[in-house]
Parts: structure tokens; sequence; C-alpha cells
């Protein structure tokens, strides 16, 4: 069963990122250390009382299409309505939309438990927060007063309607049309992919839909964003009858069997009502602020995933006895085999990162919002728009390989369901694939951040790093191991970096060609710096003594093994970089 890694989450929250610091700010005045404690502790009893109990049965049942209804499987429905009650939606929100107001940093860190716990039924909410900063940012005042309130405390769901047929990601050929008509618009077209599209969790859908108006240019600046309710909303806010809109059908996934994947049909008996949200022809510049949001929280997803993976073969391998470790005298459990010891740390050390890193960039988008200098805000914004991707990227390619790991660490019994790290496997899957492919988001490193400052950015993170690095006390063998090896990751990165820029210059294809193993670089190598500061903290808190000795020692353990087993890894990932990209983008297709 899921527990929530709360020490190392107030370790990473508290010590290594000092997220205390934003109570400096008058936007976050009001969360101290004690109340985000207290809200982390909340949100795992949530996650291990209600959502992990019902994460293996909603596996095996899975939402239910009937006759355009989506049944969702037993206990959510109720676990939907304590989560309201309980008033985790306001947690994200503005306080002048009624929300809570919580730093990015600290919902990132409550997401994950939640996510960790059951995936599947943290989707629905985590989009419902997407469109409200859509519409908080983008919408009318009347539109806001009347969507927002209900959004945000969870009486209403949302959902981001983007992908078509024959678009998939290719946004700018989508064909879904709005037609004016007196104070709205007449929507028709279909949607596939749409998560949460159709449920019984709530009393109304809120949809974001991405469609044409009527003689708008084509491509993407032709492309307008509308707000379609699934019932029609009084100007009282009360409900009125069904939109026309439905759900024809819901997909049969690989994994998060729980979440309704549907395709939406607007318009069969004439037109949807909706409502324009902004400027004509700015749809997709809206969409981009869920877009945003949702890629960072995958990339959480990831990290919630890899954890429990993580749990998962921890429990087996202590559990399991069998065979006689190297040297051992009698059968012990197999974590005490050194191959089984390596894969267990590998999961530890590469979850520790990839933690660190998320939260990382959630706490520069929070600066961005709050600190009172101009100038500090934009050089946050630019760092934590440089991390979404490699976010969003690295954690999720790394946790369907940490989840197969963790099956291969069960052996043979991994792969019967019973275990349920079949199911992790499965749900870890989708994570690289939507809000954007890992090569979508590689693009996004390569062909916007980078080049929009010609790698200034990367360049300022590489060098506060490489400043904290060199500064870092290494009074030891292994910290002295952890440093230097960290050091060097680091320049390989800058190397890294120079090298694609020039080759984007030269011939794009080719840099383009070696994006994703330069974002799996940055990855490693971003998450190793931080695995080194947390180490450094660490051998601090060791010299003083006291009760989490146990866990200072083991924070050490895991960054002596990510320095000298994982980031090795970056010298060959470097080379590709350099020399790999003629022979993709010279490569024939038709003999491939």
């Amino acid at each position: 069963m899921y527990h929530a890694p709360l020490q190392d989450l107030r370790f990473v929250l508290d010590e290594l990122l000092e997220m205390q610091r934003l109570t400096a700010l008058p936007r976050f005045a009001e969360f101290s250390p004690e109340l985000a404690a207290s809200i982390l502790e909340q949100a795992a009893r949530f996650a291990e009382d209600v959502l992990a109990p019902l994460n293996a049965a909603g596996d095996r049942n899975g939402a239910v299409f009937q006759d355009g209804s989506v049944l969702m499987p037993e206990g959510f429905r109720s676990a939907y309505q304590r989560f309201v009650a309980d008033g985790w939606p306001l947690l994200t929100a503005d306080a002048q939309h009624g929300g809570q107001g919580a730093p990015l940093v600290l919902t990132a860190a409550v997401e994950e438990i939640w996510v960790g716990a059951n995936m599947s039924f943290m989707l629905c909410p985590l989009l419902g927060r997407g469109a409200v900063e859509a519409l908080s940012t983008a919408a009318t005042p009347e539109l806001q007063a009347l969507l927002l309130p209900r959004l945000i405390s969870g009486e209403w769901t949302g959902t981001m309607n983007l992908t078509e047929p024959q678009a998939g990601s290719d946004l700018a050929a989508i064909r879904a049309r709005a037609a004016p008509e007196a104070d709205h618009y007449r929507i028709t077209g279909q949607k596939i992919f749409i998560t949460y599209g159709e449920h019984d969790l709530a009393d109304n859908i809120v949809h974001l839909v991405l469609a044409r108006i009527d003689g708008a240019p084509a491509g993407v600046r032709g492309i307008s964003m509308f707000v379609v309710p699934k019932r029609l909303i009084n100007a009282d806010g009360t409900l009125g009858g069904r939109n026309d809109l439905r759900c024809v059908s819901i997909e049969h996934k690989l994994g998060i069997h729980a979440s309704p994947t549907c395709v939406m049909s607007y318009g069969d008996q004439g037109g949807a009502v909706g409502y324009l949200v902004g400027e004509p022809h700015h749809g997709l510049e809206y969409m981009f602020i869920m877009m945003n949001s949702a890629r960072l929280s995958v990339g959480v997803q990831g990290v919630g995933l890899s954890e429990l993976a993580l749990q998962q073969a921890r429990d087996w391998a202590h559990a399991r006895v069998q065979g006689r470790p190297i040297g051992a005298d009698a059968t012990a459990p197999i974590a005490q085999h050194p191959d089984v010891r390596r894969m267990l740390l590998t999961l530890r050390a590469s979850v520790e990162a990839m933690r660190a890193l998320s939260l990382y960039a959630a706490l520069e988008l929070d600066r961005a919002r709050a600190e009172g200098d101009p100038a500090l805000r934009a050089a946050a914004l630019l760092r934590g728009e440089l991390l979404i991707p490699i976010v969003k990227g690295w954690c999720t390619e790394q946790a369907s390989e940490l989840a197969s790991l963790s099956l291969q660490i069960h052996g043979g019994m991994g792969f019967i369901e019973e275990t349920g790290v079949a199911q992790t496997l499965r749900d870890a899957r989708i994570t690289s694939i939507y809000e954007g492919t890992t090569g979508i988001q590689a693009n996004d490193l390569l062909g916007r951040k980078l080049q929009r400052d010609r790698g200034a950015g990367m360049a300022a993170l590489l060098r506060d790093l490489m400043r904290e690095l060199n500064d870092l006390r290494a009074s030891d063998a292994a910290m002295r191991s952890i440093r230097n090896a960290t050091i060097e990751a680091i320049t390989v990165l800058r190397d890294a970096t120079e090298v694609l820029l020039y080759q984007f210059a030269e011939t794009p294809a080719r840099a383009f060609a070696v994006a994703v193993p330069y974002l799996r670089l940055c990855g490693l190598v971003l998450g190793a710096a931080l695995m080194a500061r947390g180490a450094g903290i660490a051998a601090r808190r060791l010299e003083q003594g006291g009760p989490e000795d146990a866990f200072f020692r083991a924070k050490l353990q895991s960054a002596r093994f990510y320095a000298e087993h994982l980031l090795p890894q970056s010298t060959s990932l470097l080379r590709t970089v350099k020399s790999g990209g003629a022979s993709v983008a010279e490569a024939d297709p038709d003999l491939i």
C-alpha cells in the first residue's frame, strides 16, 4: 500500500529549496513551514485512507460507457465528494477568486502524493485547475463570475479539448467550427482523447474547446477558444438543459483505466452553445496557459508513479526470501543480493533527483509570480519555463523505465497483476505521451527555450549550480566523489548546449535529431546538481547528530550512487549530441 514520502518532501521543500523564503514575499506570507507541513500531512492522510484503497479496484473495473454516460468505478464518486468537501480544490486557486493561493511548489508536492496513491482519480481535478488558470487569465469578468466559483470549489469540473482524429498533435489541422449567433457561438466538430470529458462525479463539466470561427485564417493563427458547458447555464448561475454535445465512446487503454478518455461530438443537433474566451484567433495562446500547467503536473505524475514503483519494489525485495547472497551462509531477502540492491538504489536515487528538479521548477514559477523586483520575476520566469519541458520529458521517461525496473525486481511475480506493479508500469506509460510527447518537449526546449535567448538562460542556471558546487565542502571521499562527478557533468552539459546551438544555426535538422538525448542529459545533470546540494546538507546535519541520522545517511548513499552509477551516462549523451544528428537527419525513411 502506498505511503506518502513526507520526510523527503519536507527535506526538499524546507532544506534543499528553502521554500520558507517565499513567506517573505507578500503573496505567500501566510504559508509558513508549519502550515505547509500540516497541509502535506492532511494530503497524505487523504491519499492513504481514501485514494490508495481505490487504485487497484479502479484499474480492474475501469470507467464504464453506457448510453452516452460514463459511470465511474465504485468509490470514486464518494471520494470526489469528500475531496470537494475537504476544500482541496481551493488550494491552488488565487485568493481573489476565493481560493487559498498556495505556492505552486507546495501544491506540486501535494499532487505528487495524490498521484502516487491514485493517478486515475487525480487527473480530473488537475484538469479543472488548468481550466481555472486559463479562464482567470483570458476570460471576461462576466464569464469568470459565471464559471470560476464553481470550478474553483470543485462543484463543476473542467477539460481541455484540443485533439481531433485527423490532427493529432498538429493543432494547425483542427477543423472544429464556431458560427456566431447572438451573444454566443454554435460549435460543431469532434474531439478525441478528452480526459474526463464525461463522468458522474459532478453536475456539470466545463469544456474549453479549440475551434475556428467561420472565415478565420488557416493554421494556428485562426484558432479560438470557447467555453462549452455540458449543461447550459442560466444567467443566475443555475443549470439549464443539456447542451448539444455528447460523449460517443471512451477509449480502451493500456493503463489509467479508471480515467475516462472520451471521444466528444459537438453539434449533432445544430451546434453546441459556446462562449468565446478572450480575443478571436488567440485560442492557442490561451490553451498554452493550461498546457504549461498540465506539462509541469504531468512531470510531477512521473515522480509520483516512480515513488510508487520504488515502494512496491522495496517492500517486495525486503519480504521476498530467495537465494543465498554472495558471501552469505543462508538464504536471505533478495534486497541483500548485489544486483537487486543496485536496482533499488537506481530507483531511490532517481526518484530523489526527479522530485528535487520538479519542485525546483515549481519554486521558480512561484518566484516569477511573487518577487517584488521585476527583474527577479523575469529571471525566475525564464528559468521556470526553461525547466518545464525538462521536467515533463525527463521525469516521465524515467517513470516508465523505473516502473519497468520495479517489475524486474519482482521477477515473474511482477508480471502478475496481483502484485500491483504491472498497473504502475501501464499507468506510467501514458505520461511521456500526453500533453506533448517527449519529442515535442525536446523540440520546445531546443526551438523555443534555448533559441529565444541563444542559451543565456541555461548558461546562467549552470553558472549558479557550478558556483554552489565549488563552494560545497567535501570533507570525505564520498562527498568528493559526488562533488567532482557533478562538476564534470555540468561541464558536459555546458559543452552539449554550445554544440547544439551551433548545430541549430548550421543544420537545424541535425540539432532536432538529437534534441531528446539533450533533454535527457539536462534532466540527468540538473538532477545531479540538486542531489549534490542535498548531500552537502545531509553531511552537515550528520555532523550535528540527531534523530534523523538514518535519513541523512540514506541521502548521502543515494547521492553517491547517483554520481557514480547514473551520472556517467552524461558522457555518452554528450557524444550523441555532438555526432549523432547526421545519421538521423541524413537517413532515408524508406530504408528504415
